[in-house]
């Protein structure tokens, strides 16, 4: 359930919001970002200081995607203007926005993962005292293959696609590079190692 705005504008009064950690998982079109996050929920079932974001898109939900929540482009302005989105972005066409109860979930010293646009790491590092960045990559070969796997776009809207990923680069101690081109439980094992580091880092947080 999202908080209200009025609880959304208190927060954001006092950034950056701390105690918690912000997990933000990016990396470019079929890396397979929802696959590493999809094995990590499962890995951490049960665990209550894990936050795992489910995003609002302006985008019908379908079996081809991740599982999301949807708002029609004036139901998503609307939202917006409300409070309703701790942070959001345009990418691809869509509109993409994470409910405001991010904020509550890691100013209470939880740890909330999701997977966000690149573009707005910067927002993000000014928002989060605690921010993780976790980059998943794969080889141009396999990208361009589980593109095409979708079959939601042409050749040329992949290429595109591509290209696009290769134009935005990040650094920095809070970046963390995982390499995603083979069996994902090598990729989701050093991403729960992450999340691991992240919940002890919070309840340390937690006691200062």
């Amino acid at each position: 359930m999202m908080v209200s705005a009025l609880i959304e504008r208190e927060l954001t009064e006092t950034l950056p919001i701390r105690n918690g950690v912000f997990v933000a998982v990016v990396g470019p079109s079929g890396a397979g970002k929802d696959t590493v996050i999809g094995y990590a929920k499962a890995r951490f079932a049960g665990e209550t200081r894990l936050e795992f974001v489910r995003r609002v898109i302006t985008r019908p939900s379908d079996s081809a995607s991740e599982d999301h929540d949807t708002l029609a482009d004036a139901a998503f302005a609307e939202a917006e203007a409300d409070g309703a989105f701790a942070i959001c972005w345009d990418a691809h066409g869509l509109r993409y926005g994470l409910p405001a109860d991010v904020d509550w979930a890691v100013a209470n010293g939880h740890v909330a993962v999701a997977n966000v646009s690149r573009a707005v790491i910067p927002a993000l590092r000014e928002r989060y005292a605690n921010l993780a960045v976790v980059e998943i990559t794969a080889t141009p070969e396999i990208l361009a293959e589980r593109l095409a796997a979708r079959g939601r776009e042409s050749r040329g809207e992949v290429l595109a696609r591509l290209a696009r990923s290769t134009s935005v680069t990040l650094s920095g101690p809070d970046v963390t590079s995982i390499d995603n081109s083979g069996a994902r439980e090598i990729a989701g094992e050093r991403f729960a190692e992450v999340l691991r580091k992240a919940m002890a880092f919070s309840d340390l947080s937690d006691q200062i």
